[in-house]
């Protein structure tokens, strides 16, 4: 699928951007709406132009929000030509309106001026124009911000539009930086916007198995039992997300394993990002994946705690102790699942991590 060629593309060309990419395709599928949160200089911007560019044949509008943004900005400006007849209309072409997909960067800045046109375009896809609604083309709007919105800003509403929501941040393995720094040649995978057309309405085609009813009514009842509680048409907005992550994945049925896209819709603050991907981990992974996955997130949470103690050597000891400890049981799974590859990698991740500790601190 020319899709695939794009997500395979974007993937070589931007480092660690794997989930967010991934989440990205599926919105334009799915006709959703992403958010992207993380600090300046992370990509976002490029990453999102870059997608949208091999897009041929859509319209495309990016802009930048500040506090002193104006409608006329998103929206165009008054036509003077109709103002002369009394008529109070803009002139959209080449504005928010008449786009495809959308790019607007540092979102959370908007005023109360353009919030409620912003809203009812993004969840009706309606524009009104001198009173009277118009239907606009969009499918996907893609925000950014540096930071999340503060509470008793008015901005939960706009915040709750996005369907799916990645935290991207800088870089973090020395080989991916070096990749990102020594750069590759542009892939020109691309495709046009009546092959996506044809992807959007096969993903309404793709059938939803009972057993993933099922493990959705487990998440959500879990969920409920943290204190997280997404609203009912938000669960019923993310089976177009379910769809569409088939389709991304060749099919035309859903299977257990789509849900893991959730972990990114799921969750109503920050703090419960952890919790929510640990629930839909639980009912979308085979207990394989899912325990290698925790023992992976441990090993992470090791080495942070290492290098907050500055290399202590106590510390390091006891790190030691512990990742030997991990290694011990994921051999055992592999012993027990010899043809699993990810059981695998995730030995041989942790092992660097051992090696790495041996060299940098304790000197061996």
């Amino acid at each position: 699928m020319k899709i695939k060629d794009i997500q395979n593309a974007l993937n070589s060309q931007y480092s660690e951007r794997e989930e967010v990419i991934e989440g990205l395709m599926v919105a334009l599928i799915a006709r959703q709406h992403a958010l992207l949160i993380g600090p300046p200089g992370t990509g976002k911007s490029a990453l999102v132009s870059d997608l949208t560019k091999r897009i041929t044949g859509a319209n495309y509008f990016q802009w930048l929000l500040t506090r002193f943004s104006t409608p006329e900005e998103l929206f165009g400006p008054v036509s003077l030509k109709e103002l002369e007849q009394g008529v109070y209309k803009r002139n959209t072409t080449g504005k928010l309106p008449e786009a495809h997909t959308s790019f607007l960067d540092e979102i959370f800045k908007a005023n109360s001026a353009i919030l409620n046109a912003l809203l009812t375009l993004i969840n009706e896809r309606v524009f009104y124009n001198d009173g009277a609604p118009a239907q606009v083309p969009l499918m996907s709007l893609i925000g950014s911000s540096n930071e999340y919105p503060e509470e008793g800003e008015g901005l939960e509403a706009l915040f709750d539009r996005f369907l799916l929501r990645y935290e991207v941040d800088y870089i973090g393995e020395d080989q991916s930086f070096i990749s990102m720094l020594k750069g590759s040649a542009p892939s020109p995978a691309d495709m046009s916007i009546d092959e996506l057309f044809e992807l959007q309405f096969f993903s309404d085609t793709v059938t939803i198995p009972d057993e993933v009813f099922d493990a959705l009514s487990k998440i959500r009842r879990e969920l409920m039992d943290e204190g997280i509680r997404p609203s009912d048409r938000r669960f019923k907005q993310v089976l177009s997300v379910i769809r569409a992550k088939a389709v991304l994945a060749g099919r035309d049925h859903a299977e257990l394993e789509d849900l893991m896209i959730l972990k990114h819709s799921l969750w109503e603050k920050p703090e419960q990002r952890d919790k929510v991907a640990k629930i839909v981990r639980n009912h979308a992974q085979d207990a394989v994946k899912t325990r290698v996955e925790e023992i992976k997130t441990e090993a992470a949470d090791i080495l942070k705690s290492l290098e907050q103690s500055n290399n202590s050597t106590d510390v390091a000891v006891e790190s030691t102790k512990k990742l030997k400890s991990l290694v011990i049981e994921l051999r055992k799974l592999q012993k027990d699942s010899p043809n699993r590859t990810e059981v695998a990698q995730a030995v041989a991740l942790v092992q660097k991590s051992l090696t790495d500790i041996a060299s940098q601190v304790l000197g061996v």
